[in-house]
């Protein structure tokens, strides 16, 4: 019985170490995701200022060589030579407008693909779960990724990490959509409040927590076939609440397993890099 026991502890601590490792792998993904995004937007906003930068200074030149034309007209100077160079410094102008404006164009188009894929999916999903009540089941976008927050009391039975008949309704409508989007990775996040877990099956609310993701998880592997490698199981226990858990209502608000859809890298900012590449 001793070495049963040291055997089930061993991997539980394997299975934790594993959880954390593929963790801390998709939260570092994430911020990856949202440097770049960050980058980018910043990057468009200094090819705007340089293009309204240019644009004055464009104006100024016209006007400095309308200037110079009159001038030249009532003194007979050499009006041939000073007009082409005045016209060779503006056709320079308008040529590094052009390129800003190429540039500029390349940035709007990799940010606005994403932004429509990332719509497409929310829609996607929001038609796919039909008509719930907010409370159960939330999908929105928060910097870029989308979420699909999903309430414990429509997934799980108090204090179990097992799915009712009901939960796994919904995960297959879910799977079926992400099922559709191969260019997505996700990550499963259990949450729960910061009341101590009593059953001893648990160690504390970060193994219920981590239990109730990989449920989730294998779930959608097994029977829905969702592939694997595009997921990651992760439990967050009581450390992220959405409210404070002083009172019964923000318990049960903080009590909810999130889906954290991420899109893949090297597909989805191709076209930005290529881009920044130009600046």
């Amino acid at each position: 019985m001793r070495v049963i026991v040291s055997l089930i502890a061993l991997v539980t601590i394997l299975s934790s170490c594993v959880s954390k490792k593929k963790l801390a792998e998709a939260e570092n993904k994430y911020r990856e995701t949202k440097a770049m995004l960050d980058n980018a937007t910043m990057k468009l906003n200094i090819c705007q200022d340089e293009k309204k930068a240019l644009t004055q200074s464009y104006e100024q030149q016209l006007k400095t060589l309308q200037q110079t034309n009159e001038a030249l007209i009532n003194t007979q100077g050499d009006l041939t030579t000073l007009t082409q160079k005045g016209a060779e410094n503006l056709e320079m102008t308008l040529e590094s407008m052009k390129e800003k404006d190429l540039q500029i164009k390349t940035m709007r188009d990799a940010i606005n693909r994403k932004d429509s894929v990332t719509l497409a999916l929310v829609t996607s999903l929001k038609g796919a779960v039909g008509n719930m009540d907010d409370e159960d089941i939330q999908i929105n976008v928060e910097k870029g990724v989308v979420f699909v927050s999903i309430s414990d009391k429509l997934l799980f039975g108090s204090g179990q990490y097992q799915l009712t008949d009901r939960a796994k309704e919904v995960l297959g409508k879910v799977a079926k959509v992400i099922k559709a989007k191969p260019d997505f990775e996700f990550m499963v996040e259990g949450h729960t409040d910061n009341v101590p877990i009593s059953k001893q099956c648990f160690e504390d609310n970060w193994d219920l927590s981590t239990k109730r993701a990989t449920s989730v998880v294998r779930v959608l592997q097994n029977e829905y076939n969702v592939d694997p490698s595009r997921m990651v199981a992760a439990g967050r226990g009581q450390y992220v609440p959405l409210e404070s858990n002083d009172d019964k209502l923000g318990r049960a608000r903080n009590r909810r397993t999130k889906i954290i859809v991420l899109p893949k890298l090297d597909q989805f900012y191709n076209m930005i890099e290529q881009g920044m590449k130009k600046l």
